[in-house]
């Protein structure tokens, strides 16, 4: 009886771990990935490295939609819904923005995102405004590597 007790003790601790984790990660915060160089330099500034910057993403912004201009944030692609990319939002619903090809206003609902180094940056120029209901989370901090920790904006 000893082991069986013990073994269900032990699955019992780790599905609650699991649970609150999954909340947490779901309705709080989450540590994501940079891939590629699109945000660079702010992540990733080291072009040919292997060694990708993680940021903690805060959802609290997420209630009430609180975004700012110059806001890092985490949003699905409005094109292909399980890719997700990081980006600049440069404008707000309702405001006017200068792309190459045109002056374009935001739509209500709406805002328009740049990567830090256009060159090589997937956004808003591409695939137009995106809705803010697409975006997952606000982008707060570098937290890996040691050497790069830091607050964004």
């Amino acid at each position: 009886m000893g082991i069986q007790n013990l073994l269900w003790q032990v699955t019992k601790k780790a599905f609650t771990g699991g649970i609150i984790g999954l909340t947490i990660s779901d309705r709080c915060c989450s540590v994501v990935p940079v891939r590629g160089d699109s945000m660079s330099p702010t992540f990733n500034p080291q072009r040919n490295s292997y060694l990708d910057d993680y940021v903690l993403v805060e959802k609290f912004c997420l209630q009430d939609y609180k975004f700012a201009r110059g806001d890092v944030v985490v949003f699905s692609s409005p094109t292909h819904y399980r890719d997700r990319y990081i980006k600049r939002i440069v404008g707000l619903p309702g405001e006017w923005i200068s792309s190459s090809r045109d002056v374009i206003r935001v739509p209500e609902g709406h805002c328009w995102v740049e990567g830090d180094n256009k060159a090589s940056s997937l956004d808003s120029r591409t695939f137009g405004p995106i809705p803010l209901g697409l975006i997952r989370g606000r982008v707060t901090n570098v937290v890996w590597p040691p050497q790069r920790v830091s607050k964004i904006g």
